[in-house]
């Protein structure tokens, strides 16, 4: 995968998880109505009645103010996106980035944060940020790099890179660029495929891709408050321009261009969402150009397939108009839940902790999902396995076991390195924070006594 995620949204002033996720109520916690005001008697009882007067009424207290926490309709948006790439890197189903573009939701959400961020010092907030991004990558770095030189990966060697490979190893400390990794390291026989270097080193795209917009953000918010429209739009039109061969950029600086243009409308579109420019906007007109866009965006992918049909992934004008159109929707239906209703609480722990581990949960996934393949090739030499009715069922259904082995693997990986993002945002470290305080667990407790490779190869999520 060398596009896609995230980990998304520590001791900010403003609690927020791994991308950030704008909160709501009264920060000063202002109560929602006034206190009554005392009236003065305004009628006198005449000289000996025996008349008393009626006890003044008390004041009525005030509604108690709303605590102030996540807004769970973005936490749950981003948690739908974690998911539907993990999804769509096993299965490789194109259909799944027209049903949920989830890297133009993660970046809109995280506009929508910086945004909201930027009323702060701007250096502040834009080192918070990328001290709240790097620790993880580090430990990302420190493994997946420990794995390709023990497989006798050399920067130094590679046709491709040269002297230059070692400085671009760089991009494992700060992701400015494009970081170098082999094509094919180990053995084909090995214990993974010998493209796992590829797969594993595909999430960190996204990794530049924030960087680059956070650092951008004080001068894009400032253009957007000036001239929100021409700002709102301009990444289309350079979507139009470099990701359609009118201009061709050469590299990883071109695919880094595409990507800032493809996705800017989105992250934009945060800021628009945070300011509240859309809310200004009749919601029919807003969802009715949403949906002009997007159908632009189908009628040009049509027009467009690539090598894997009608995965918009490779072709970025489609996948920038159909991103835009559909985050716009998403954004004026928002609803600003404190708390998800109805069914949809009972998610509510996977959910809070996912968008805890947004950035673990992004960088991790690829390289577990490669290491399920070992995994379930195991079961071929269970002595039960050893007809070919039993291995044929195996064969067809592999996809489904790699779905169900990664969870708990990402479950583990959590476990084991999820905490440096609690240290990153200079937070204590928690190993399983799912919003579950360790008083009500305890009492809960009490009371109740008790061999294929991703099929998505290297691509964009």
């Amino acid at each position: 995968m060398t596009h896609g995620y995230t980990t998304g949204t520590g001791t900010n002033p403003e609690p927020a998880g791994p991308y950030g996720s704008p909160y709501t109520g009264d920060p000063n916690g202002a109560a929602g109505m006034p206190y009554d005001v005392p009236r003065q008697r305004t009628t006198e009882f005449a000289p000996g009645s025996d008349s008393e007067p009626a006890p003044a009424p008390a004041p009525q207290a005030p509604p108690a103010a709303k605590k102030p926490g996540r807004d769970r309709y973005l936490d749950l948006l981003r948690s739908v996106a974690l998911v539907r790439v993990v999804v769509y890197h096993i299965f490789g189903w194109a259909w799944l980035t027209v049903l949920f573009p989830s890297m133009g939701v993660m970046f809109a959400l995280a506009g929508s944060l910086m945004a909201r961020s930027l009323k702060r010092p701007a250096m502040g907030v834009i080192r918070g940020r990328v001290r709240r991004l790097l620790p993880p990558m580090w430990a990302f770095a420190a493994v997946v790099l420990t794995m390709m030189f023990v497989n006798g990966w050399n920067p130094t060697e590679d046709p491709e890179g040269g002297a230059w490979g070692l400085i671009e190893l760089f991009n494992y400390i700060v992701p400015i660029g494009a970081p170098p990794y082999p094509w094919h390291v180990g053995s084909p026989s090995g214990l993974l495929d010998d493209t796992w270097a590829v797969q594993a080193a595909g999430p960190l795209w996204y990794l530049r891709a924030y960087l680059w917009f956070v650092i951008a953000s004080p001068l894009l918010l400032w253009l957007f408050r000036k001239a929100p429209w021409p700002t709102l739009l301009a990444p289309l039109g350079l979507t139009a321009i470099v990701g359609t061969g009118v201009v061709t950029i050469p590299g990883e600086t071109g695919l880094a261009i595409t990507d800032f243009a493809v996705y800017g409308g989105c992250w934009v579109l945060g800021f628009a969402h945070h300011e509240g420019l859309l809310k200004q906007i009749p919601r029919y007109v807003s969802v009715s150009c949403a949906s002009l866009v997007m159908a632009f965006g189908l009628w040009w992918a049509s027009n467009h397939l690539g090598p894997d049909g009608w995965d918009l992934n490779d072709i970025p004008l489609a996948q920038a108009t159909w991103s835009f159109g559909f985050v716009v929707i998403l954004l004026q239906y928002s609803p600003s839940w404190q708390e998800l209703p109805g069914r949809l609480a009972k998610w509510d722990k996977l959910i809070t902790l996912s968008n805890n581990r947004a950035v673990t949960i992004y960088l991790w996934h690829n390289l577990l999902i490669m290491a399920t393949v070992p995994i379930i090739d195991l079961a071929y030499r269970l002595p039960f396995m050893q007809n070919e009715r039993a291995m044929n069922a195996l064969t067809d259904a592999y996809t489904i076991w790699m779905l169900a082995l990664v969870w708990p693997l990402i479950g583990l990986m959590v476990l084991t390195v999820g905490w440096v993002e609690d240290l990153a945002a200079k937070r204590k470290p928690r190993l399983w924070p799912n919003g579950t305080k360790r008083g009500d667990a305890a009492k809960g407790a009490g009371g109740t006594g008790s061999r294929r490779r991703s099929r998505s190869g290297a691509g964009r999520n």
